[in-house]
């Protein structure tokens, strides 16, 4: 219930034993997390003795967070918290959108565009985006990353789309 004057009650489609509902979903998530970790390092090697294999950390942190995510279920269950919060999916979406068209565009487009372009996509995941001090930041970073990776680093990345490069 809320406690705030002049609200109505919150409808929630959380069972009525569960006295906090944002802890309750968070420490489900980091339960299915932890499952999908440890199914996904299923098949790397383990320890042989005292020596660590490719799968030793990752099944270490996994069981670490099934553990952690049991503990925030129980504390979800048993105390009193706020109910879930709205989640705002266009931040998320658009970072995801930015890092996949960097992806893509990297190796045909070059770094310049494809920096330039997942900056400006991500930079739509928020209704406050400024875009003038937006695109004098792109091009700050842009340009930062186009003198590091290639000259500083070593790194043989592409600069410009091949065909103008052909």
């Amino acid at each position: 219930m809320n406690a705030t004057p002049g609200h109505a009650p919150v409808k929630s489609i959380m069972p009525k034993w569960v006295r906090n509902p944002q802890e309750f979903v968070g420490g489900i998530a980091l339960m299915a997390i932890a499952v999908f970790a440890l199914w996904a390092s299923s098949d790397l090697q383990g320890m042989r003795g005292f020596s660590f294999g490719a799968g030793t950390a990752p099944r270490m942190f996994g069981f670490l967070l099934l553990g952690l995510g049991a503990l925030i279920t129980v504390v979800g269950i048993f105390t009193e918290g706020p109910h879930l919060a709205k989640y705002h999916w266009r931040g998320p979406f658009f970072v995801t959108v930015a890092i996949l068209t960097f992806a893509f565009t990297i190796r045909t487009m070059g770094m310049i565009f494809a920096a330039m372009a997942a900056f400006l996509i991500a930079a739509c995941g928020s209704p406050e985006t400024r875009w003038t001090e937006t695109l004098i930041v792109a091009v700050c970073l842009t340009a930062f990353c186009a003198l590091l990776f290639p000259y500083a680093l070593g790194l043989p990345l592409q600069l410009l789309p091949t065909f103008m490069i052909r």
